[in-house]
């Protein structure tokens, strides 16, 4: 009996440190294929890691500053939207903190779990690099952000392009349950070091592809986002940091939206599963006066990559309009 037992003990023990060991090996592996592609700036303490593709001669649109969602990294929205626009303005994208590249962790970090918090991070980057307005593109919790941003800076806020955004409270206020376990004291850092690790690199693709349901997972998706950054320690516990307490902030912050007055244009799946439509784009269309939806069909979570005509499209247009209306 005591062999039996020492024999569990051991493989318990075994397999433990085998997973362990592949998160550690994880972590180092999606490094070297993605490593930082950007510059660093320090933003109240916070090192912000971001891309800037200056303007051409010929550019005809104002700055766009991308934000990506929950899980992401800059590379998300940079991957589909660099070519297309390359030249026509000053590109950034930054990594939100404590995903991609940039820092998340240090006591001078403002909040960086709510929305406005790394919104005065962005707006504090864009006054460290010489851009005093732009226009504001954020996708999913990035939409989040970009509202944010909105409302905090009205000055530095040209236009707002949400894409898919993640912006008002949603019935049942459901988390996805990795995150609030992940969120546990004691079990949570467990939990992510020795299973959420090694099981998110088990089944990256089948989630990446129930994410952009019911449309086709591009091909190049998985290399061209980076999308495996998340599966590291500090970037997968940030991630479920964020996400625990959206619904919280967002239960009370989407009151402020009514403030934003810039153009703004919402751009929003009829089939996307993960974030409703109807309680977020529609929300927004309600709360904010000079906006408008436009709708994509059978389009699901990840309009950037299905339909990115139609996100440069409405890029213009609301550059155009901040343009008549700041005459």
């Amino acid at each position: 009996m005591k062999m039996f037992l020492f024999i569990v003990l051991l493989l318990i023990a075994v397999s433990l440190s085998m997973m362990r060991l592949a998160t550690f090996w994880i972590g180092n592996r999606v490094e070297v294929l993605y490593p930082p592609e950007g510059e660093f700036a320090e933003v109240d303490g916070v090192r912000m890691h971001y891309t800037d593709h200056p303007a051409g001669d010929d550019a005809d649109l104002p700055p766009l500053v991308f934000i990506h969602g929950a899980s992401g990294n800059l590379r998300d929205l940079e991957a589909p939207m660099l070519d297309r626009l390359e030249g026509r303005a000053r590109l950034i994208f930054v990594d939100r903190p404590g995903h991609g590249y940039s820092q998340g962790w240090t006591a001078a970090q403002k909040h960086t779990h709510l929305p406005d918090g790394q919104a005065d991070l962005i707006a504090g980057l864009l006054e460290k690099i010489g851009i005093s307005e732009a226009v504001i593109i954020g996708h999913s919790y990035g939409g989040a952000v970009a509202a944010a941003f909105a409302v905090e800076h009205p000055d530095k806020t040209a236009g707002v392009v949400f894409l898919a955004p993640a912006t008002h409270p949603w019935p049942g206020a459901d988390v996805t349950w990795y995150y609030d376990v992940a969120m546990l004291p004691v079990i949570g850092p467990l939990f992510v070091r020795f299973l959420a690790i090694p099981a998110g690199w088990m089944i990256y693709e089948d989630a990446v592809r129930g994410v952009f349901k019911p449309n086709r997972l591009p091909a190049d998706y998985p290399e061209k986002s980076g999308s495996r950054l998340v599966l590291r320690v500090q970037s997968f516990t940030k991630n479920a940091l964020d996400v625990s307490s959206l619904y919280d902030f967002v239960s009370n912050y989407h009151k402020r939206y009514r403030e934003i007055t810039a153009p703004v244009s919402i751009i929003t799946g009829d089939s996307d599963d993960v974030v409703l439509a109807g309680v977020h784009s529609e929300g927004l269309k309600q709360d904010i006066a000079n906006s408008r939806i436009v709708w994509l069909k059978n389009t699901g979570h990840i309009p950037a990559w299905i339909h990115p005509e139609t996100v440069v499209a409405e890029i213009e247009r609301v550059s155009q309009s901040a343009v008549v209306s700041a005459r």
